[in-house]
Order: C-alpha cells, then structure tokens, then sequence
C-alpha cells in the first residue's frame, strides 16, 4: 500500500517476489549471530568466517541496506515489514551460499522479532508477552538456521565500546542507552526465541576467548 508513497518499497517488493517460495538449505551449517550493537558480532562474525572458511552474510542483504535510513523514518509497521521482507531475501542467499560453504550471518529473524516485541510493549520485561507466545516462534515459512548466538556483555561495558567506536549511533541504538527497560525488553525477548533458541555467549572476555567458546558451540551443535 505504501509503494505508490515510497518508490523503494516498490524495489523492496519485486526483489522479494523473485525469491523462491520454500528455500531449502544446502550441506554446510548455518549460524546466526545476535546481540545489541557493540556486543563485538562484527569481530566475531568475521573471525568465524575466517577460521571456517565460510560466507559472511547480514540483514538486511545489501541489495536492500542501502534504503535503510528511508524505512527507519517511516511508521513502525512500515519499517518492520522492510526488515521482515530483508529477512525473506536474505534466506534466499542463505541457500545458495549454504549449498557452497558454511554461512555465518550477522543478524536475522530473530533481531527483527525482538525489536518487534521490545517497541511493541511498554513498561517492564513482566510486560512482555507470556514465554510461549507465538511471537517467540520461528516462522513457519522462513528458512532455519542450525545454530543461533546470542552475544551477550554487561550494559557498562557496551557503552564503553560504543563510545570507543565514535559510530553514529542509529535510533534504536540511542533508545537502548536512553532507556534500560527497552534494552532489557530487548534481550529478554531474545531469550524467549525458540524453535531454533539462542544459545547465549558472554562476549565480555578477550577476542580469542569468544572465538575459542563459539567454535567450541559450533563444533557441539554443528558437528563442523
């Protein structure tokens, strides 16, 4: 409805109707990486790629990211049925790439859900949907991943990198430090995923710490 406003949700749109139906993944495993900006994903996800020889991918697919800023302006439904179409895209890269090469992804449903839930609801994580909500649960339609990791660090030291980073923060970074009940709803929401679940990772210790736990993770779950 909105296309005729936004001449990019029309792109938005045709991209998505390419994707085929019911994606299938290939041999190699799949792993998500989740987790609040500064949690170290980009590090991490790099390292991961490097060590198994695999594909890096990101929501949303680039093909998309460039009209990000447009749909973050827009009404909260709007922008959250970009993402959610993003994530459509990006199984559709998932498969192909999956069939090649283990594929690490830096954030994907999950992400897109939990900032769903986290703006959706005000108040306290009490007021979140009761944990066997459907709003949990992995869509039937969307491709899964073998694994997902939650990447995890203690609020102060999150601040701290992010204000070593110097990045422009994006809005929904500035609503988390503003407010530690949407982040809180955030990363409450992020637990409560099931169907694939998270598996939480403290990404607190050194660069080769982390890695060392999440190869560890992958090798359990992954067989890889």
């Amino acid at each position: 409805q909105c296309a005729e406003r936004i001449p990019e949700a029309e792109a938005v749109l045709d991209l998505l109707e390419k994707c085929p139906e019911h994606q299938k993944k290939g041999g190699f495993p799949v792993i998500v990486f989740e987790g609040l900006d500064a949690t170290g994903k980009t590090t991490v996800t790099q390292a991961v790629k490097d060590t198994l020889n695999g594909v890096l991918l990101r929501s949303p697919p680039p093909c998309i990211s460039q009209w990000r800023t447009v749909f973050d302006d827009e009404p909260t439904p709007i922008k959250r049925a970009f993402y959610a179409a993003g994530n459509y895209i990006l199984a559709s890269e998932i498969a192909k790439a999956s069939t090649q090469a283990p594929v690490i992804i830096d954030r994907y449903w999950h992400s897109t859900a939990a900032y769903t839930i986290a703006t959706e609801t005000s108040g306290k994580v009490q007021d979140l949907p009761p944990a066997q909500d459907e709003v949990y649960q992995w869509p039937e339609d969307l491709l899964k991943p073998d694994l997902v990791l939650l990447l995890t660090v203690d609020p102060e030291e999150r601040v701290r990198r992010l204000q070593h980073r110097g990045l422009e923060k994006t809005k929904e970074e500035a609503e988390l430090e503003a407010n530690s009940l949407f982040r809180q709803r955030v990363e409450e929401s992020y637990r409560r995923m099931v169907n694939p679940a998270c598996q939480e990772v403290d990404a607190s210790p050194s660069k080769e710490e982390v890695l060392k736990t999440v190869l560890q993770l992958i090798k359990k779950h992954c067989g890889f």
